[in-house]
């Protein structure tokens, strides 16, 4: 015969343990922090959709961002920004494209322009991951679930606002970069083609 306040114990555990399993999200698979940035890093290709936001001092556009990995070749669609329709930039082994135009220095200067600041397109395809540039230096501090909380990197701090659930893992869903006076806030509503 069971006694009573071992069944009612016996509860109270289980109830406990289904409440720490309830904290992390149902699929996620907690692999080391070097194991999960390095795999990261190495990420062949992916996809993202979302917004982004930019403001320099008082000026400021917001734009939906729908950013394609395809091994070193970015591609960016931005729709709504700078007061126009839509804007493509592509960055590749050649170089910073616009619109279809090829690419060349003055694309950059442009955009840069425009933006009032520089745009770290080469950086920002590790940083959306939640990850530091491999090829430069870093400082990181993580959260409790061993992802990026804060980066700093080649000049910008990128604060990690928000992660969501994706194919066994924890993938940034807000973050915000900021250096000087320029923030850009971006939200990522899904993650697509990741490999």
């Amino acid at each position: 015969m069971h006694h009573p306040i071992l069944r009612v114990a016996a509860w109270g555990v289980f109830a406990a343990l289904a409440g720490c399993a309830a904290v992390r999200p149902a699929g996620v698979v907690q692999a080391p922090w070097e194991q999960r940035v390095t795999q990261l890093q190495q990420a062949h290709g992916w996809r993202l959709d979302g917004r982004a936001a930019a403001a320099l001092g008082q000026q400021g556009w917001q734009a939906s961002l729908d950013w394609r990995q395809a091994g070193a070749a970015s591609e960016v669609h931005l729709a709504g920004p700078f007061g126009a329709g839509a804007v493509l930039l592509r960055l590749g082994p050649d170089g910073l494209s616009l619109n279809g135009a090829p690419p060349s220095e003055a694309v950059a200067e442009q955009l840069q322009d425009r933006l009032g600041f520089d745009l770290p397109l080469a950086n920002l395809r590790y940083w959306l991951l939640g990850v530091p540039d491999p090829s430069l230096p870093f400082e990181l501090t993580r959260n409790d679930q061993d992802r990026a909380q804060t980066l700093d990197q080649a000049g910008w701090n990128i604060s990690y606002d928000r992660y969501m659930a994706d194919r066994g893992d924890l993938l940034p869903q807000r973050l915000v970069l900021r250096r000087a006076d320029a923030r850009v806030r971006v939200a990522i509503d899904h993650w697509e083609d990741f490999k």
